[in-house]
């Protein structure tokens, strides 16, 4: 057996839930990888919402759809996950099936500029809530800064807290690496 690095572990635990004509959330749209893998998976029947508080990335992850010819399956929004469950036509909300967070700063921006607690966990929740049982939200955390490492710990605490009776809720990651390496947090609606 072979152990699966952070990112395709994260992607094989959304690839396990979305399908075709599924509703998915990207809430920190960044670059727009996840975006893009979310909208193969929901294919064209499905709708992939995406979300950045950064224009910037808004720009890259317009960009990134465009080039892959799937424009059409996503809508972007340039404001805080936060208000994501405002933003999903209702509709889409029967089959939300996934939303994935990457928390930290976008790679080769202002790294002053990062997600934050309490939006964060405001996100968590109001998807959360939105989703159908076997619904799942992945967070990959990112730690490595001050901001991070505040965020890490509230929202650990925030879902070490959830109701088993209510969500399976998993932490995944390498605990030997250096440098606080990232990690994802699992949390799935039963």
């Amino acid at each position: 057996m072979k152990l699966k690095g952070i990112l395709p572990f994260a992607r094989e635990l959304l690839a396990s839930v979305v399908t075709e004509g599924d509703t998915a959330v990207d809430a920190t749209a960044g670059n727009g990888h996840d975006s893009c893998y979310l909208a193969k998976l929901v294919g064209a029947k499905g709708h992939v919402y995406s979300f950045d508080v950064q224009e910037a990335a808004i720009q890259a992850t317009h960009s990134r759809v465009l080039n892959e010819g799937i424009a059409e399956r996503i809508h972007l929004y340039h404001t805080g996950h936060e208000h994501a469950i405002n933003h999903i036509q209702s509709e889409h909300l029967h089959s939300l099936k996934a939303a994935i967070f990457n928390l930290g700063y976008l790679p080769g921006s202002d790294k002053s500029i990062t997600t934050h607690a309490e939006t964060t966990i405001a996100a968590i929740a109001n998807l959360f809530g939105a989703m159908s049982p076997g619904g799942l939200i992945v967070l990959v955390v990112y730690h490595g800064h001050t901001e991070g490492a505040i965020e890490k710990d509230a929202v650990l605490n925030y879902v070490e807290n959830l109701p088993q009776e209510q969500a399976h809720v998993l932490q995944y990651g390498f605990i030997n690496q250096k440098n606080a390496p990232p990690f994802i947090i699992a949390i799935e609606k039963r």
